[in-house]
């Protein structure tokens, strides 16, 4: 699911202040976490950065710069690696931030810590105001260098427990709320990864993409880049005009 997020529909942003003349040939970068840098999880498949390669118009190119295990803090270092031909960019990031803070919740994607209690409630708001700011930072980091910019929600993943799976996605319902405020109030496009990865095959495991949800995100990926909004299904969220939200 693609969201679009204001009335006029550019390719990959929406009300976006674009000033940087685009190269002649476009060359798109990823960044982020393992949601894109997801190859030694593919058991010998392809990765996203190579099926995005592979579903690009001919003179386009495609860079990886998303790193296994990276939090929003590692984002501002990814950006100082862009390649000078960069064009367009898109995140994915914050699940690792989600895994760092789930014990917080009484609750661990990689296994129960204990049952979450009133205590694990109080600690949604703070979880939600520190991730806001890490996640703005990282933002931020990706709007400087004035390239058109999409962004991912976080995924629910693949748990066999049904009722794990409703915790693990409720937690996560947080961080993506978050990630959907910030775009909205800069004007982003939104790729809602919930709604991309839906079957247990689009797992290597519960946690990260199989080259089937792969090469479902890489279709998502190029049509926001190159405009194709036909071949995705979308939406649209209007807010108030010059709306901020407070950081």
């Amino acid at each position: 699911m693609l969201a679009r997020l204001t009335s006029h529909v550019e390719p990959i942003v929406q009300g976006q202040k674009n000033d940087v003349r685009i190269a002649s040939m476009p060359h798109l970068v990823l960044l982020g976490d393992s949601i894109f840098d997801n190859a030694q999880y593919t058991s010998g498949g392809p990765d996203v950065v190579s099926q995005v390669r592979n579903l690009l118009p001919s003179g386009w190119c495609a860079s990886l710069l998303a790193v296994d295990g990276s939090t929003t803090v590692n984002i501002p270092d990814q950006i100082q690696r862009l390649p000078k031909e960069c064009s367009h960019l898109v995140l994915s990031v914050g699940g690792n931030n989600a895994l760092t803070e789930a014990s917080r919740l009484g609750i661990s994607f990689f296994g129960m810590t204990g049952e979450p209690t009133t205590k694990s409630l109080d600690a949604l708001a703070d979880i939600s105001d520190a991730f806001e700011s890490q996640y703005r930072s990282a933002v931020e980091a990706c709007l400087r260098p004035g390239l058109p910019l999409g962004v991912c929600t976080i995924y629910n993943g693949c748990f066999p427990d049904k009722s794990y799976q409703r915790l693990a996605s409720l937690a996560l319902a947080i961080f993506n709320d978050v990630i959907i405020r910030v775009a909205i109030e800069r004007g982003l496009s939104v790729i809602d990864l919930r709604l991309i990865c839906t079957a247990p095959t689009d797992y290597a495991n519960p946690i990260e993409p199989s080259s089937i949800g792969g090469e479902k995100i890489a279709k998502v990926i190029v049509a926001l880049v190159t405009g194709r909004y036909d071949q995705v299904h979308g939406t649209r969220i209007l807010s108030a005009p010059g709306i901020r939200f407070n950081s």
